[in-house]
């Protein structure tokens, strides 16, 4: 009890000299020194005079301390004036006070009472120089965050790009488990041709794994959540990952099934993605991914090439229906269909091209659910032109239908069968768009077969249409 009065006497005796000593705080340590009376109104102030804190501190003199500090701070005076009034002292705390910015300065300050009845001193650090440092900091981490982010959203994109062109996609139903369609890639992954729709959606699978597939169905309808499990197909035995997604239509709960096969161990994100992004940049086909209001999110450089060469920043962001659609296949309608059953595919539309003619594509359409941002994922195939037969197929065709004509029954089918060969065969090309290989795998026939059969067409052609009548 004597020390706490000796202190308080102590005190007093300076009560007399606060203005001096609130400079020599200045000149000490600290940017800034208020002197108040008991009820927080400002007295007299001393600030540094190479930084100032504020440009004109006279005007301060004679306002309440509350009103020179930006409003979200005013509470913490408030604080500190009633700390001064009960225990002499004043913890310190972090202010904004009127300065040079709109913003304010921030300000550390301190408080003391200079005896039981003196002046307030309120004495300040500019916490500039650090809000400063912590700015750069924050604006760092947030770069880091966006480059982080950025590269997690391509990856993330190379990987829906990799689904529309590669995935088998089946849309079945919730209640049957029957499968009500399926996507190009699914007919030729799966091998089952066109009876894939209508058939039990478990029977893709090989015999062991149908159960655990059936499980997997059953408990995405029950919680209504995406669900993956690995399972075998019949024949060859290959593992596949196979995760069924719910989601609602007009008809009901659907069940969005994908199958994707596996290629040994997983490989390092930073691999996976480049491996993706060749596999889906080497694609023949136009491949979109598009938000849920058609507008561009990612292309393949296919479909870039379609558009006649635009860049990837010429079509990012803006609406895929710029360039596809014609009347009743726009690409709103288009996606309200996959939307509404998980899939539409084969659907005829047009691609406007700058600068040119229009040309007919084949457009399949897949709902992907990648997080809560739904997206849908386009494939965009040119239709193949029809070859127009030439002058030698016309008169050969003529020449067979003709009873009159020189040939025997037998030779009429031989030259048949020739002349359908060749049909074929400039046909399987157009489709391939010259590739022999392609070809001859679409026919399932021989190399060597197909290209004697192109090769000698013209000459045979011009034979027949010679032969006399």
């Amino acid at each position: 009890m004597t020390r706490r009065v000796l202190q308080s006497a102590d005190l007093d005796a300076l009560s007399g000299c606060a203005a001096e000593l609130a400079e020599a705080f200045v000149s000490l340590s600290s940017d800034i020194a208020l002197v108040l009376d008991e009820h927080g109104v400002i007295q007299s102030v001393a600030q540094s005079l190479t930084a100032p804190i504020a440009s004109d501190t006279s005007a301060w003199i004679g306002r309440p301390w509350i009103e020179t500090v930006s409003g979200e701070t005013r509470a913490k005076v408030a604080s500190m004036l009633s700390d001064l009034k009960s225990t002499g002292v004043a913890r310190r705390r972090e202010i904004n006070v009127e300065g040079s910015s709109t913003a304010g300065v921030p300000v550390s300050f301190s408080a003391l009472r200079l005896g039981q009845s003196g002046p307030l001193l309120a004495v300040g650090k500019d916490l500039r120089a650090v809000s400063a440092i912590q700015q750069r900091f924050v604006d760092a981490q947030q770069e880091l965050e966006r480059g982080y982010w950025q590269a997690r959203q391509a990856e993330s994109r190379y990987r829906l790009l990799f689904q529309v062109a590669t995935d088998a996609v089946l849309t079945v139903d919730a209640q049957t488990l029957q499968v009500l369609e399926a996507s190009p890639a699914a007919v030729d992954l799966l091998g089952a041709g066109l009876a894939l729709a209508g058939r039990a959606s478990t029977e893709v699978f090989d015999r062991s794994s149908r159960g655990p597939v059936r499980e997997l169905l059953q408990s995405a309808v029950r919680s209504g959540k995406p669900a993956e499990i690995h399972a075998r197909m019949p024949h060859t035995q290959a593992l596949a990952s196979v995760s069924a997604t719910p989601f609602r239509s007009n008809e009901g709960l659907r069940l969005l099934v994908r199958v994707r096969f596996s290629a040994g161990p997983p490989a390092d994100s930073a691999d996976l993605n480049k491996t993706l992004a060749l596999l889906v940049n080497r694609t023949r086909d136009g491949v979109v991914v598009t938000d849920s209001s058609g507008r561009i999110v990612v292309a393949n450089p296919a479909f870039l090439a379609l558009l006649g060469g635009l860049g990837d920043e010429q079509t990012r962001g803006r609406a895929l229906g710029e360039w596809l659609g014609r009347v009743n296949t726009d690409v709103s309608a288009v996606i309200a269909g996959a939307h509404e059953h998980g899939l539409a595919q084969l659907v005829r539309s047009s691609l406007r091209r700058s600068g040119t003619t229009p040309i007919e594509v084949d457009v399949t359409v897949a709902l992907l659910a990648e997080g809560e941002q739904e997206c849908f994922g386009f494939t965009i195939r040119p239709c193949s032109a029809k070859t127009e037969a030439p002058t030698g197929w016309v008169e050969a065709i003529a020449q067979l239908d003709d009873p009159q004509g020189p040939l025997s029954l037998a030779q009429r089918l031989a030259e048949s069968r020739r002349l359908v060969e060749q049909r074929f065969a400039a046909e399987a090309l157009a489709l391939t768009q010259g590739d022999v290989g392609a070809a001859a795998a679409l026919l399932n026939i021989a190399v060597a077969e197909l290209l004697q059969a192109q090769a000698g067409s013209a000459a045979s052609v011009d034979s027949t249409a010679a032969t006399p009548r």
